[in-house]
């Protein structure tokens, strides 16, 4: 299967790529076209008009789908459930004409010179070429897993005395495919339209136009931003009613059971994002270490020189890192936040008999599809008041827009949705929980932002440190993330503990409403996903527009323009780490809370599962496989990106000893085998870290549910689960938060050294050997976490009960 791909991969992109040429005279670079085709291709109309006709398509069968689950919302739902259903569908069918009127705005711009069209597509066809084969690898060991999760469920000895081992098994199963594609489909839309944005931004740049090129850069991120959260909502709803109509309506199961059998979707979506992040983090960092080191460090070219072979391979990791694994990320953590919270809504309204539970269990899709309308809001008012502006104060205008509509737009839901006759302040109470939720989002913004920002103090010491050498500027990185752990750990530490406080304190049964409580603090952080995701795919975007300015020969003031634009993007891709990491870690504690009321479910005594003693030997050890899970996981990602980026190296510097022409235009360099080799070392290096994470979890259950037989402890394999989990997602948490602003400190603090025109000094190779230490920190083994954290939960939420002795229970 690989080498067939591989050789699809040689033979149709490789070609193409290593099409890219060059010609230098000795004053600079001559006006001719950067890239040579003698091939027939369409124009720059036809292939807009192409472009536009084949979203639209894509538009319309989303907007079919929508129509279809409006009518199955009316057939299957009755009342007040029926009509918030249809709204949140009607929401995701205006966000999905929106995104085609964005796309429509966006082709319209010029897309430049022949170079830089010609780069564009060098990039666009390795970005593609990489994500075919990475699907096809994904596809086959996703619907593997699903047949195993559905055998599993056909052959387990726990289940809820109202469904049937088939109708779980081939629920769950079914949901797990649909979440893994339509994770797996947010990435490709992302590199979709990214590699088709960047050039415009390039050819506005070279206008100087620097509203335009920011504009471009900002709703270029915002059209996959939005069409993911809408395809997240529209998976889970559609889901939702057809579980409605087949096991409430005909075979008579009780609604409450309904969102306990969406869990498969998060955990598809989890699964799908793992591998998408790992497999595109280990080629983005891979080739840009490649790339640095033998082109600044060895040789002194500029960044993104093209010179330098391994370049296009930079500039297509852009893509298929920041943009693909960032989307699936951030579609995973929503759908196993709007699940976890469904799951804990439909509990609370059960526990407290409320009148109309159905709202507590759509309050979620409701506050996220308010979410597509206030950040939409906010996104369209991005735009610079002047030249000099600094894009970023552009942004927190959009974003303040955004977080004054959402608070409305919570106050609303909440007093519509969770009101009840009994408890009439109870509204008021979860309504605070939402604020907390947007204060520790803007929170974690900002303290991501005053570590990695180079306007600020801890990188500037980073940069200070340089100028005495390597040694010390990677001990000032490393102090600097390490102690950028505690100020995240302490919001988050007080966000979860107010938001339990007041959901518990709302007159609702205690537990259960503080859990809610907390799940609705949740909601409110993600709230304004949408908006927080555009900013991070500006990021990528502005990259790729710089390097296509470079290697389509345009001026230093043109390159000038999209280099404010990166340093902003480096910022924003930094404050979404960030918030993204606060956000799995709050939705894992809504996941893990849901997956010990599933157990609880499946055992006749609800009372027997009520309390993890940590002190037990068992429980601890699982707490520590738990914490060794996340170190292990994270040594493996960092050393495939630096295996890979050796191949990287050794193949740049045997093409500049052979081809010693690259550097006076008298041979080309071979862009498409650099690109070759970090598509099949990362293919294969993500599969080690990714299925050790996967199947840790699972081992661990099944190894201490055996033990639990000897020791005559039916519920020891999920106590020591549940340790194992909780350990891991903390662990994993402040791991991720010292990978992510370390990564981003060293990477500012080299802008910063060049920004004050230290360039090409020892403190600047300094910086850039701390730079590439921070790459697969920030961009790989950090992300990645991201996605671990939730994994886990996930995970646990669907094979939880497998791990449960019943016959020892009923004995």
């Amino acid at each position: 299967m690989n080498h067939h791909h591989h050789s699809v991969l040689n033979n149709r992109m490789l070609k193409n790529l290593d099409e890219v040429s060059l010609t230098v005279a000795d004053d600079g670079y001559e006006d001719e076209p950067l890239i040579r085709r003698d091939i027939n291709v369409l124009t720059s109309t036809q292939l807009v008009q192409q472009t536009i006709a084949e979203f639209d398509r894509f538009v319309m069968i989303l907007g079919v789908i929508t129509i279809v689950c409006c009518a199955m919302s009316f057939l299957s739902l009755s009342g007040t459930g029926c009509f918030v259903l249809t709204f949140v569908l009607l929401i995701c069918l205006g966000s999905f004409y929106l995104c085609s009127w964005l796309v429509k705005w966006i082709l319209a711009f010029p897309d430049g010179t022949p170079q830089m069209r010609h780069v564009s597509d060098a990039i666009k066809e390795g970005a593609e070429g990489f994500l075919r084969i990475q699907y096809t690898t994904i596809t086959i060991i996703a619907c593997v897993t699903a047949v195993a999760i559905s055998v599993i469920y056909l052959f387990r000895d726990t289940l809820p005395d109202d469904l049937n081992h088939f109708a779980m098994a081939s629920t769950t199963g079914c949901a797990f495919l649909l979440g893994a594609f339509c994770s797996g489909f947010s990435g490709y839309i992302g590199v979709w339209i990214s590699v088709r944005v960047n050039v415009r931004v390039a050819a506005a740049a070279a206008r100087n136009s620097f509203n335009d090129a920011l504009v471009l850069s900002f709703r270029g991120g915002a059209v996959s931003a939005i069409l993911s959260a809408s395809m997240c909502i529209l998976g889970i709803s559609f889901l939702y009613l057809l579980c409605n109509i087949i096991f409430v309506n005909i075979i008579g199961v009780p609604s409450r059971r309904i969102p306990m059998l969406l869990a498969g979707y998060g955990f598809g979506a989890s699964f799908v994002a793992l591998f998408m992040q790992l497999g595109g983090g280990i080629f983005t960092k891979a080739a840009d270490i490649g790339a640095d080191m033998c082109g600044k460090i060895e040789k002194d070219i500029p960044e993104d020189d093209p010179r330098n072979p391994a370049v296009i391979a930079d500039l297509v990791g852009d893509n298929v890192g920041d943009t693909a694994g960032s989307m699936a990320d951030v579609f995973e953590s929503i759908a196993a936040e709007i699940i976890g919270t469904m799951i804990l809504g439909g509990s609370l309204a059960e526990e407290a008999q409320i009148a109309r539970p159905e709202l507590y269990v759509f309050f979620p899709l409701i506050i996220h599809a308010f979410d597509l309308i206030v950040s939409t809001a906010g996104i369209l008012t991005v735009r610079s008041r002047s030249d000099s502006e600094d894009a970023l104060w552009s942004m927190k205008r959009g974003y303040l827009v955004s977080v004054v509509l959402a608070i409305n737009a919570f106050a609303f839901s909440t007093r519509y949705m969770l009101h009840t006759e009994s408890h009439p302040r109870a509204w008021l109470h979860f309504f605070g929980c939402g604020l907390i939720g947007l204060a520790t989002a803007y929170l974690l913004i900002l303290i991501t932002q005053y570590y990695t920002d180079y306007n600020y103090a801890p990188v500037k010491k980073i940069a200070a440190a340089s100028s005495t050498g390597h040694g010390t500027n990677i001990i000032a990185g490393i102090a600097v993330g390490m102690e950028s752990t505690g100020p995240p750990v302490l919001v988050i530490s007080i966000s979860l503990l107010s938001s339990y406080t007041l959901g518990s304190t709302s007159g609702l049964p205690a537990s259960t409403s503080g859990l809610f409580g907390v799940a609705v603090t949740t909601m409110g952080m993600l709230c304004t996903a949408v908006y927080i995701l555009s900013m991070n795919n500006f990021g990528p975007i502005a990259d790729n527009a710089g390097g296509i300015i470079e290697m389509g020969h345009q001026d230093a003031s043109v390159r000038a323009i999209t280099d404010r634009l990166d340093a902003v993007g480096n910022v924003t891709k930094a404050a979404t780490k960030g918030y993204a990491v606060g956000g799995s870690a709050l939705a894992c504690f809504v996941l893990f809370q849901a997956f010990l009321d599933e157990i609880r479910s499946f055992l006749k005594d609800n009372s027997a599962l009520q309390t993890v003693n940590l002190m037990r030997v068992e429980v601890m050890i699982g707490g520590l496989l738990g914490i060794m899970m996340i170190f292990v996981f994270t040594g493996w990602t960092i050393d495939a990106v630096g295996q890979t980026a050796q191949q990287v190296v050794w193949e740049v510097r045997r093409q500049f000893k052979q081809k010693p022409g690259i550097f006076d235009g008298t041979e080309r360099p071979e862009y498409g085998t650099c690109v070759e080799i970090v598509t099949k070392a990362a293919l294969r290096e993500m599969i080690r870290p990714a299925t050790f994470a996967l199947a840790c979890p699972v081992l661990v259950g099944l190894v201490f549910r055996i033990y639990g037989r000897y020791v005559n402890s039916p519920l020891l394999g999920v106590e020591v689960l549940s340790a194992f989990v909780l350990c891991g997602t903390l662990s994993g948490l402040v791991m991720a938060i010292f990978l992510d602003n370390s990564g981003g400190a060293w990477d500012n603090a080299k802008k910063l050294l060049e920004k004050n025109g230290a360039k090409g000094t020892d403190a600047h190779f300094a910086a850039v050997t701390g730079d590439t230490v921070g790459d697969p920190f920030k961009d790989t083994a950090g992300p990645a976490l991201h996605v671990i954290i939730t994994t886990m939960a996930t995970t646990v939420l669907v094979l939880g009960p497998l791990y449960i002795n019943t016959d020892m229970l009923s004995n």
